[in-house]
C-alpha cells in the first residue's frame, strides 16, 4: 500500500479523534441523540465537533484526488508528498481549531485544500 493510501486511511480516521474530544468525559452525553447534544456544547467541545464535521467534508475530495492520481499512474513521489502535505495541514488545522485560532486555521485549511487540488492537477498533467 502506498504512503498516499495510508494518508487516505488517516484522513478517514481524523473525524473520530475530534468527535471523541467533543464527547469525552461528559456524563450527560446523550447517545440517543448525539447531534442534538453536540449542538448544545460550547468552547472546546463545540470546536472539536466543528472540526469533526469539517474532516468529513474534506475527506471525499482528498480521497478522490489520491485515487485518481494513483489510477492514472501519476508520479508516486509527488502523490505521496501531496497526500502527506494534506495530512500535515489537517493536523495543524485541527490543533488551531481546538486552540480557537480562526484566522490561522483558515490559512492552514487553504493549504490542505491546495494539496488536494494538487492531486487532481498532477493527475491531469499525467494524462
Amino acid at each position: 500500500m502506498t504512503i498516499a493510501y495510508w494518508c487516505v486511511l488517516i484522513a478517514g480516521l481524523m473525524p473520530l479523534f475530534t468527535v471523541a474530544l467533543a464527547k469525552r468525559g461528559r456524563p450527560d452525553f446523550d447517545n440517543a441523540e448525539p447531534r442534538a447534544w453536540l449542538e448544545k456544547q460550547s468552547g472546546l467541545r463545540r470546536r472539536a465537533d466543528y472540526a469533526h464535521r469539517n474532516h468529513f467534508e474534506a475527506f471525499p475530495f482528498f480521497a478522490a484526488g489520491v485515487i485518481i492520481a494513483q489510477q492514472v499512474h501519476a508520479t508516486q513521489n509527488m502523490v505521496n508528498l501531496l497526500a502527506l502535505a494534506f495530512i500535515a495541514a489537517r493536523i495543524v488545522y485541527t490543533v488551531l481549531y481546538l486552540a480557537d485560532r480562526p484566522s490561522m486555521r483558515s490559512a492552514v485549511w487553504t493549504l490542505a485544500f491546495l494539496a488536494a487540488i494538487g492531486l487532481f492537477v498532477l493527475a491531469g498533467l499525467t494524462h
